[in-house]
């Protein structure tokens, strides 16, 4: 298997996550009427908290919180209005589960009052460059001494240049971002951005090159890898949100093996099972 960045994070609640030993399953819990998959389903903070203490139980190391949905067509927030929805349930969820909790926002303003509540992980679909806010998001997880994933993303879904080309270079100009904020390279996460920016047909261009990302210089990082029911596998195989579980599958473990060690995923459960049976393969003893 593809080697991967390891990694210590320890929080001043006693909470941590180790990265790099095993892959680690982060749970996916939005708490938005309108998110393409579970929209709505998780709309009190006692059912939030019922389904985080669920993914818990079925393997999950950290519960990564949205409270605005980053589908295509999604109606936008104001930070106002985003953090009103998310304070209840991001409160609810970090008394109730001892594992890490991670914020899916790419507002600094969120992500400040996020981090002053406890959240664990900063979660940034434009991977420190949201362009009405340049570095504000750097500046918060410097500020509050969190990891933050940084995603890759951009306006449209073209690209004038090899598409792993234009990734790397996004990669590097969010690594100066981070520098230029103080926060340390081993706080920053890198995510390929599956499903953002990008064509279906791109989308499985990326998981196929993938090594190209996590290994080489890309190897100074962790990686993260999103696809869970997303709508390249729709596409691909002409499936309804509710019906991908096993192509998920197939995509993470295909990541899994070439690099990516964090895994963000809704069906928990499942894929626990399939990334501790690569864990198993990987440290079995070449003895036999």
């Amino acid at each position: 298997m593809t080697a991967r960045a390891a990694r210590e994070y320890r929080w001043p609640d006693g909470r941590r996550l180790t990265l790099g030993k095993k892959t680690v399953l982060m749970g996916i819990l939005n708490v938005t009427p309108d998110s393409f998959s579970d929209g709505g389903q998780w709309d009190t903070p006692e059912k939030a908290v019922q389904r985080a203490r669920q993914m818990v139980a079925e393997g999950a190391d950290v519960i990564d919180v949205g409270a605005e949905s980053t589908r295509p067509g999604a109606a936008p927030l104001t930070a106002a209005a985003e953090m009103e929805r998310l304070r209840p349930y991001l409160k609810a969820v970090l008394e109730a589960v001892e594992a890490p909790v991670s914020v899916d926002t790419f507002r600094a303003e969120t992500a400040d009052m996020a981090a002053r509540m406890g959240a664990h992980i900063l979660n940034d679909i434009w991977g420190l460059q949201y362009a009405p806010e340049p570095g504000a998001m750097a500046r918060v997880a410097a500020a509050h001494h969190l990891p933050v994933v940084v995603m890759h993303n951009q306006e449209g879904k073209e690209y004038n240049e090899d598409i792993i080309a234009a990734m790397k270079r996004f990669f590097a100009r969010s690594v100066t971002i981070a520098r230029g904020a103080g926060l340390p390279e081993e706080n920053l996460i890198l995510d390929p951005g599956i499903g953002f920016g990008k064509t279906a047909t791109a989308n499985l261009t990326v998981l196929k090159r993938l090594e190209e990302l996590t290994q080489g210089d890309g190897a100074r990082w962790p990686w993260l890898l999103g696809v869970s029911r997303k709508s390249f596998i729709g596409a691909a195989l002409d499936l309804p949100v509710m019906e991908r579980m096993e192509a998920t599958g197939a995509a993470c473990v295909w990541g899994a093996m070439k690099g990516c060690g964090i895994l963000r995923v809704h069906d928990v459960k499942a894929i626990s099972r399939m990334s501790r049976m690569i864990d198993a393969i990987e440290g079995a003893d070449s003895r036999g």
